[in-house]
């Protein structure tokens, strides 16, 4: 697992070319991305729902497959895979 962001108390940067270098630089042929949603309310935004096919596109550019993208609180998650969203 590779750390990519650390964000303050409302928002983060996720920058896709620091995603993508980690996965390559890991050798990567698929990779699952996840944040928190500390307030429990784990329903992606549209800034999530952004990044999440943002990070697709460029992925498959490179021929790494983005299987998940998850969404975690103290008690539940939420997968875009499990949604039919990837």
């Amino acid at each position: 697992m590779t750390s990519i962001s650390e964000g303050g108390i409302s928002e983060t940067t996720a920058d896709i070319r620091i995603i993508l270098q980690a996965a390559i630089l890991s050798k990567a042929s698929g990779i699952i991305f996840s944040h928190n949603h500390p307030s429990g309310n784990i329903q992606p935004s549209g800034d999530d729902n952004r990044l999440t096919q943002r990070v697709k596109e460029a992925a498959n550019i490179m021929k790494i497959s983005l299987l998940d993208h998850l969404i975690v609180s103290n008690e539940t998650y939420y997968s875009f895979t499990d949604e039919g969203l990837i």
